[in-house]
């Protein structure tokens, strides 16, 4: 699950966190800063997963302009004298708490990062223990009892029953290729804008982990959900979220010996997922402690 990493930051100044708990983008705690860019400023909230450019800013950034960071503590400049190896600007930078630094460039839409640590065999302990496993799934002695979440134990044990933290083989429902890429779930993508690229989600049932080659506003509904493909769309246009109303996207996950349709929401944060009628009478999603 390397590909998901949530990585922790904080102030080279002040040494204080960046990390905000609340606020969650890409369904993980963001990095809270103030930005500046010429007469407009406000608070800005990065995606934390390594490799995404998803962020919430109190105002639209336009591409190509060069943003001010500084800490939410101390209001210390996180723009350093380092200048981009693409585009030139002042690169900005945060101490990972488990040693080292994270670089990306001031610019927007320019995708220059980097990532040192101090010492490399260290960290990737560190990251194996911390981030190797992500699912949150509470100890068997803290668990409520199974059979106060079921409510018909019987007619439960004929179903078979995906349990969280099921790795899911994804197809396309329509030319039937795997959807699985490097431990993820690849799928083509349309934003508001009309912008074309491709989000990558956790393949693991119940982990919410997920990062994206172009920007997707958090609470906000995708134009369109792609087999990458055979570039037909995913998005039905019968179905809706029961959790929030949005359009939602089918794709094909194996179970017992066929296919299933298998729900995702196209609202950019929304954790719903679920499957159709005829499934759902022979299969049971275990539940989640996140969902």
């Amino acid at each position: 699950m390397y590909n998901f990493i949530s990585l922790n930051v904080k102030c080279p100044h002040c040494s204080e966190s960046f990390m905000d708990e609340e606020i969650l983008v890409d369904n993980q705690p963001s990095i809270k800063l103030k930005i500046k860019i010429e007469d407009k400023s406000g608070i800005i909230r990065l995606s934390s997963i390594y490799g995404s450019y998803n962020y919430i800013c109190d105002f639209e950034i336009q591409k190509d302009s060069i943003a001010t960071f500084s800490c939410m503590h101390c209001n210390g400049v996180l723009n350093t004298d380092e200048k981009c190896s693409v585009c030139n600007a002042p690169m900005v930078t945060f101490v990972l708490d488990i040693g080292g630094k994270v670089t990306i460039c001031s610019r927007a839409g320019c995708k220059n990062h980097l990532v040192e640590f101090e010492d490399l065999s260290q960290a990737l302990t560190k990251l194996y223990q911390d981030y190797g496993y992500q699912l949150k799934i509470l100890e068997p002695e803290t668990q409520p009892a199974r059979e106060e979440k079921v409510s018909n134990k019987e007619e439960d044990e004929v179903k078979e029953i995906i349990e969280t933290g099921t790795y899911l083989n994804a197809y396309c429902p329509f030319c039937k290729h795997s959807l699985n890429e490097e431990d993820m779930l690849k799928l083509k993508i349309i934003n508001e804008k009309n912008e074309e690229g491709y989000v990558f989600l956790s393949p693991y049932l119940n982990v919410f982990s997920s990062k994206s080659t172009i920007f997707l506003q958090e609470d906000k509904v995708v134009n369109d959900i792609k087999c990458p493909h055979c570039e037909q769309s995913l998005v039905l246009k019968d179905k809706s979220c029961e959790l929030c109303g949005s359009p939602v996207a089918v794709i094909s996950i194996s179970a017992r010996t066929k296919l299933i349709d298998f729900y995702i929401c196209s609202k950019k944060g929304c954790r719903w997922h679920g499957l159709s009628e005829d499934d759902i009478n022979e299969i049971k999603l275990e539940d989640s402690m996140e969902w």
